[in-house]
């Protein structure tokens, strides 16, 4: 198969050619998005060549594979990753440049895909690209959100508001539609068991609506392998009701239509209403559903027998979200292809993985029963069979212990009755894994205890996270990027796609040279930063001071409280000082990013006061030149691009325990900045590798954690005389140093009263980590050590190391080589 030409005449001419044919319009007339799609639909030819070329092969060859089901892939944007991955980066900047556009320009045009919110969207757009650079035949499974999460706006008064995000209002080149492709999925009706000796039934009515694929190309780094993110999009079976329309009955002839869409509208929909809670656990099914069937279509092509399902496919769940994976396959195994309850439940237990990503009982999903009824009659039946099943084989194993069966059961009694979808999960995988070291052994002697105890320790491991080097160094940070090929004297090729080497720069952080291109670097990302907030905020930024960053979603445990009750304190310090004293202190300035749920009032009142704080720090004449704060809206993968790669601090400070892993603590300390945090996650794994000398920690650890709980519950210490400093900045809060106080109490009261999140716990030890980083910071040669230091050791956190971890100790996948 002849490939597309890559010089720059011929890219010029395939630009020229899409301009005038794919979009229809004049290249003496266009502008910059016109540009962009250009470009895009140029490059993704490139694309579309070696995609049909992986799926012959895989096709041809018939291995094993693995599909990643998730309800998040946060991809951020795609041209800039695809042309690192192709090698054409340089071709393309010089072919635009000569029909006279910067290929920068063209970047900035691309508006992120709305496809996911946090962390474990991230994770899984990581590892879709390092399985593609792997060469492992790995797909992806997700929905196309026509909205996804919300674009965030900030109000005067410093709320945050919630539009839609228009990601798909123009033209996206990088799906390509397969209306071809299509699945029916079902909700509510009947399922009548066959009384026929066999475990089947019949399920029949209710709602049925149309599953339609839409396929985005993963290319991996130098390799011809590209793989498939598969997203579906919901839509009515039956459309347009003409019947209806022709008697006047206008919003009735659309009904169907707008039932069908609200299904792959937005991400999350708020489940505070019964119907938000009806559209979320249908969301769920309906993209496992179609997944399901897609996926067995695929294997049936193979003509093997049924029973082999296991040696030819490994599905993946990421968090309990897809856990309706497992009663579907029971359903289409027992109702469809007739098999026997227990050949069924064999391969179902051989197929299914899953990943745990919180050891908060809250945050373990679980779904009303009489919701599960209606929704699903055919899925509650299975479950009640499953969990029937395996209580028989608990009791067998426990005799008499009621208590642990009640704990184990897959269903919770109360009112209503809940499904307890992390149970499901566990009991219906062949494996399970936390995401990093900390976070499995609390996994397993805490919310999995008892099915360890059933079970045995050899179904629960870890894998621990990774971050994609390519994204998160090569592209959002190219001159680090490539001062390090340069140091190295290898490709980019060679040490993207292992990580280790990093180890290698490890000398040269005694070499004064390097250490002043290092610094250098760092400098002109905060101007990067500095430019971005200008542009877009219109505001300036002192780039000669520290640069402090959190950009997280906002939670309770992620502790964003915490963060700006430091910087008040920090605030309330600095004015008490004398003109002289404040000269002497460091400079710094604190940015925060990220998203609160529509429906999570502490997190919006925390960034409300975040924004007040801001207001007033960076209009003080007495402080401004040394304290200043910006919280930066709409957070987005391409926004954490320019943050990252200019700080020079990070802040993980979740309470002990209640961060499964975090990524965003890796993506800083693969850019040189330096890690401030709790012993949490996957921070504790980042300081064994990097030195605890090159990290500051502070806080309770993870066994205090309870203790001190049961303290507040039951034996309360007035905040005043346990907590002082920390007293004093709620009061300032309270007395409206940044606003009506009055709006705050309820943020204030969670750590006045209960204090779950242990906020007076460990801000003495906060404020004085800080000061252990304003010290460190007096030394810049020192810092610089650190920050060369930190980067040498990160290679163990390269999302490739993660993903052939599930390949060889999970799924029992092979590599498979495309021909060059």
């Amino acid at each position: 198969m002849r490939g597309v030409d890559t010089d720059v005449a011929s890219i010029t001419k395939s630009f020229v050619n899409h301009v005038q044919t794919s979009l229809a319009r004049q290249a003496s007339n266009l502008d910059d998005l016109g540009a962009y799609q250009a470009a895009a639909l140029s490059v993704r030819d490139n694309l579309i060549l070696n995609w049909n070329e992986t799926q012959l092969t895989y096709t041809r060859k018939a291995p094993k594979r693995a599909y990643y089901l998730s309800l998040e892939f946060l991809m951020g944007r795609t041209l800039d990753n695809a042309l690192l991955n192709l090698g054409l980066k340089d071709q393309y900047k010089d072919g635009v440049q000569k029909l006279g556009f910067s290929i920068e320009d063209l970047l900035d045009k691309e508006r992120d895909a709305a496809l996911g919110n946090g962390g474990l969207g991230r994770l899984a757009a990581c590892y879709l690209d390092s399985s593609a650079s792997q060469e492992l035949p790995v797909w992806g499974y997700g929905l196309r959100y026509k909205y996804g999460i919300f674009q965030q706006l900030i109000s005067p008064e410093g709320n945050q508001l919630e539009a839609p995000d228009p990601w798909l209002d123009n033209q996206n080149p990088w799906e390509l539609p397969r209306l071809d492709v299509s699945y029916e999925v079902r909700f509510y009706g009947q399922a009548e068991r066959l009384n026929d000796g066999t475990p089947r039934a019949s399920w029949t009515g209710g709602q049925e609506v149309l599953a339609v694929a839409y396929d985005v190309m993963i290319p991996g780094c130098y390799t011809k392998t590209t793989n498939n993110l598969r997203l579906w999009e919901s839509k009515p079976k039956r459309g347009f009701d003409l019947n209806s329309f022709n008697a006047g009955n206008y919003e009735g002839a659309v009904e169907s239509s707008n039932s069908a869409a609200a299904i792959t509208s937005v991400l999350y929909p708020n489940d505070h209403t019964t119907f938000g809670k009806e559209l979320r656990l249908k969301q769920q099914y309906f993209w496992t559903a179609a997944s399901l069937a897609d996926i067995l279509r695929r294997f049936r092509n193979l003509g093997k027998p049924i029973t082999e399902i296991p040696d030819y496919i490994a599905i993946q769940l990421n968090d309990t979200h897809p856990t309706l994976a497992i009663p579907e396959l029971m359903r289409i195994l027992i109702d469809e292809e007739d098999l026997d309850w227990d050949k069924a439940w064999n391969i179902v237990n051989n197929t299914v993985f899953y990943t745990n990503h919180t050891v908060l009982p809250e945050a373990l999903e679980k779904w009303p029963v009489p919701l599960m009824e209606h929704v699903l009659p055919r899925h509650m039946q299975i479950i009640y069979d499953i969990n029937l099943f395996f209580l028989q084989a608990v009791e067998k194993k426990f005799p008499g212990d009621r208590d642990r069966l009640g704990r184990m059961s897959l269903i919770e009694e109360g009112f209503p009755k809940q499904v307890r979808m992390a149970h499901l999960a566990c009991i219906g995988s062949k494996k399970v894994n936390g995401v990093a070291e900390l976070h499995s052994d609390l996994v397993k002697t805490t919310i999995l205890k008892d099915f360890v105890e059933f079970e045995g320790i050899s179904k629960f491991g870890n894998v621990t996270n990774g971050i994609t080097p390519r994204r998160w160094l090569d592209q959002c940070n190219p001159e680090l990027s490539d001062l390090i090929s340069k140091t190295l004297k290898v490709e980019k090729s060679v040490w993207l796609k292992n990580l280790d080497k990093l180890e290698e720069i490890l000398p040269f952080a005694e070499d004064a040279r390097f250490r002043k291109e290092w610094a250098a670097i760092k400098q002109r990302n905060k101007e990067r930063l500095a430019h971005y907030v200008q542009t877009t905020l219109g505001l300036t930024i002192n780039t000669h001071a520290m640069f402090d960053v959190q950009i997280k979603r906002l939670h309770e445990y992620k502790r964003q409280t915490l963060n700006i009750l430091g910087v008040i304190h920090r605030y309330l310090t600095l004015k008490a000082m004398s003109p002289e004293a404040r000269k002497k202190v460091n400079h710094r300035v604190v940015f925060f990013a990220g998203k609160a749920a529509p429906a999570y009032y502490i997190a919006k009142l925390t960034i409300r006061l975040i924004v007040n704080v801001a207001r007033i720090l960076n209009a003080d004449p007495d402080t401004k030149e040394y304290l200043t704060v910006y919280f930066l809206p709409d957070y987005s993968v391409s926004v954490a691009e320019v943050l990252i790669p200019a700080s020079d601090i990070s802040q993980h400070i979740s309470t002990a325990g209640t961060e499964a892993s975090g990524t965003s603590n890796m993506k800083f300390c693969l850019n040189g900045g330096l890690l401030v945090g709790t012993v949490d996650g996957a921070n504790i794994e980042i300081a064994e590798s990097v030195g605890e000398s090159n990290v500051f920690f502070f806080g309770h650890l993870t066994p205090d954690v309870e203790d001190l709980r049961y303290q507040h519950l039951y034996h309360p210490i007035p905040i005043e005389e346990k907590c002082p400093a920390l007293a004093n900045v709620l009061n300032k809060i309270s007395e409206g140093m940044f606003g009506d106080g009055g709006v705050y109490e309820p943020l204030l009261n969670t750590i006045r009263q209960i204090d779950h999140y242990l906020i007076t716990d460990d801000f003495d030890s906060y404020i004085a980590a800080l000061a252990m980083v304003d010290e460190a910071y007096l030394d810049k040669t020192e810092w610089i050590k650190k920050s060369i230091r930190t980067v040498a050791k990160m290679g163990k956190f390269s999302s490739d190391r993660a993903i052939l971890e599930y390949a060889e100790s999970y799924w029992n996948l092979e590599a498979v080589s495309i021909a060059k």
